[in-house]
């Protein structure tokens, strides 16, 4: 045994071990990113969330009572994520003229936390690499 100080790694070993924790890094990121990507196409939304069905979505987004002048009735079906992101990009969600999408969009950009749909939108908004 020595006493003497360990050296410090070579520059070009030092280079390989950090190019080497980078490629892990990428390897590790990349699938979570594929993931994301195909949970956007079976994510769903639906308008209103369950606990307010049957209620009726006004053109500013806001849930209101059935038969609400002006307002739209409930979407027959959820929207996937990818039907979302269509139309918060300027297309129309399926089944829905140009207003009650509008009306539609402006509902699920009001999403909070605990409502059904939120993570789904929350996903869309999270930017891709």
């Amino acid at each position: 045994m020595t006493d003497e100080p360990s050296k410090p790694a070579e520059p070009g070993r030092r280079a390989l071990m950090l190019g080497a924790v980078g490629a892990s890094a990428i390897v590790s990121i990349r699938p979570a990113l594929a993931q994301t990507a195909a949970s956007l196409s079976t994510c769903e939304i639906p308008v209103p969330d369950p606990g307010r069905a049957g209620n009726y979505i006004a053109q500013n987004g806001k849930v209101v009572p059935a038969g609400t002048a002006g307002a739209f009735p409930p979407a027959s079906r959820p929207f996937t994520g990818e039907e979302v992101k269509r139309a918060l990009n300027g297309g129309s969600l399926p089944g829905a003229d140009y207003s009650q999408s509008k009306a539609y969009t402006n509902y699920i950009r009001r999403l909070q936390t605990g409502t059904s749909g939120f993570t789904c939108f929350a996903s869309l908004q999270m930017p891709r690499g």
